[in-house]
């Protein structure tokens, strides 16, 4: 750990307002650019799940195109390994410069990708190499531009510093769904056809600029002092994580705020988005418009709270925003059901749907190889309220029943298609969401609130990552449990959640999974994390 000092004592390797603007704003930018990248993806899974897994069931393809999402942050942690490595050996800057240009040239390259139509399985499989590649690069990006931006940050400003490159990923998200917005206008019907390809081709443009802009920055003071004084670390992955002492430091980071803030974000930002479509069924247009006018509120938080947090400590607003996502998440997803599809909500209390069969003839409708079928009346009943947005309960039956679905007073026997869509219409099931019937401001707080808490865990994460470990090996130490914790527990989220929600048919039974990784976090984090803004990061 490193040495204490007052937060406003001087820095000896201070900068020029202006040139802090100047680190700031390239950084900033770069990683803007480079989230955007990433999150168009997520802001078109269900056009790409018609696109490049067009071989197997709607609802198989759509958890496959979360589970090629998700493989992009399956590999993050390895990047942050491999990039990590480098920043710790020859510099931040060149490190964070080569991520870009691999990330930039990925996404370019979905764009140009032929479909599953166009060339069967191998569209599927380069799409998800490209998606890894653009996890690998963003392994790499984070812990360098949040380790430039704090090394160049008075002591006494390393929170508000850093809590621009924190804003960077909603900015990055908010970038997505405005070009993907602006293209659907543009495109209109040919979008699912080939307008989804231009956000993707638009990258070559950002790549280029940020690319120009990250090419005029000097190297961070901290790395350059070090390697004036011959410290430069020759194994920082041992170092990082072969020494207990330092090994115990990532293992708290982890499972203390890295977790729990993952999963607050993906929630605040990508489940909501997967539940107002997918779940609520939502329009699109609409739902994306909601979801930029609060992502454009919530968006100066992430500084707010990294400024905040220079002035009581990083640890309080962390656990605040940790306590508050375990306890208001099933409210805060229940209020949103009522405001953005009300007919669903009263439908539901009124005429609850409740599939009563044999446990063993209904299965687990995720099928890896695209060869299972499911075709038993169970499955098929499961199978058509999903795709309806029908919100359903599981009873057993005894071995060899048939299966039996009540919709309220109703109760049909068997797989009668006809029937069961029948008294789902007539218990006000809709089909979409009515947008005239939308309480749009109230849908805008309700998703206002999950980013606010979202806001709380991240704006001061960089921070107390950057301050946690040594220089030598800053880069690799806070880069691995970030991105475990952003690529695994966060990015695994919508396609689990949404796995649960098809599997029991309670729409916010995959609330589960972020309440519970945020309040084993919380529990950790109260014991187990200490306060870190007084530290000196020159100290090696």
């Amino acid at each position: 750990m490193t040495d204490v000092i007052h937060p406003h004592s001087p820095v000896t390797l201070g900068s020029s307002a202006k040139e802090d603007r100047k680190i700031i704003f390239a950084s900033s930018l770069g990683t803007v650019f480079e989230w955007y990248d990433f999150f168009l993806y997520g802001a078109l899974a269900a056009v790409i799940s018609k696109q490049f897994f067009a071989g197997v069931n709607d609802t198989t393809a759509f958890i496959f195109a979360l589970m090629a999402f998700a493989a992009g942050f399956l590999v993050r942690p390895f990047g942050a390994l491999v990039f990590g490595r480098l920043g710790d050996m020859i510099g931040r800057k060149y490190t964070f410069l080569m991520t870009i240009v691999l990330m930039g040239l990925s996404t370019f390259g979905v764009g140009l990708l032929p479909t599953y139509a166009s060339i069967g399985l191998a569209a599927p499989v380069i799409l998800i190499c490209l998606r890894m590649l653009q996890g690998l690069a963003l392994g790499g990006e984070y812990g360098g531009a949040a380790t430039y931006v704090a090394e160049h940050a008075p002591a006494d400003k390393r929170g508000a510093h850093t809590g621009w490159i924190q804003s960077t990923a909603t900015l990055g998200l908010l970038l997505s769904l405005l070009v993907v917005l602006a293209t659907r206008y543009l495109t209109g019907d040919q979008f699912e056809v080939w307008g989804w390809r231009i956000p993707f081709l638009l990258s070559i443009v950002l790549l280029a600029i940020s690319t120009w802009i990250r090419m005029s920055l000097h190297e961070s003071p901290s790395f350059v002092k070090m390697k004036a004084q011959g410290k430069v670390s020759k194994s920082p992955i041992r170092e990082s994580f072969g020494n207990w002492e330092n090994l115990k430091i990532v293992l708290i980071a982890l499972f203390s705020i890295n977790g729990g803030q993952a999963v607050t974000f993906y929630t605040a930002q990508f489940y909501v988005l997967f539940f107002l479509t997918q779940i609520l069924k939502m329009d699109p247009a609409q739902a994306n418009t909601l979801l930029i006018i609060s992502v454009v509120l919530g968006a100066p938080f992430f500084v707010f709270f990294g400024w905040l947090s220079d002035r009581i400590g990083r640890k309080p607003i962390i656990m605040a925003g940790l306590l508050l996502a375990t306890v208001f998440y099933f409210p805060l997803f229940k209020a949103l059901s009522h405001y953005a599809n009300p007919q669903i909500s009263q439908a539901s209390s009124q005429a609850p749907v409740v599939v009563m069969a044999d446990p063993k003839a209904c299965t687990f409708q995720f099928d890896p190889v695209g060869k299972a079928k499911f075709d038993s009346p169970c499955d098929k009943v499961k199978t058509l309220l999903v795709k309806q947005g029908v919100p359903y309960s599981s009873a057993s039956q005894v071995a060899g029943s048939d299966v039996v679905v009540s919709v309220g007073e109703t109760k049909i026997t068997g797989y009668d298609e006809s029937a069961l869509r029948a008294a789902v219409a007539q218990a006000g099931y809709p089909t979409k969401a009515d947008p005239a019937s939308v309480n749009q401001p109230m849908v805008v707080a309700v998703i206002f609130a999950l980013i606010l808490i979202a806001t709380m865990t991240y704006g001061p994460l960089a921070a107390v990552m950057v301050e946690l470990f040594p220089t030598r090996i800053r880069y690799t130490s806070m880069s691995l449990p970030y991105h475990i914790g952003n690529g695994w527990f966060g990015g695994f989220l919508p396609t689990v959640s949404f796995a649960l929600v098809v599997y029991t048919g309670d729409i916010f039974y995959g609330l589960w999974y972020p309440v519970l990784v945020t309040g084993g976090s919380l529990i950790v984090g109260l014991l187990c994390l200490k306060e870190t803004r007084q530290v000196d990061l020159d100290t090696v």
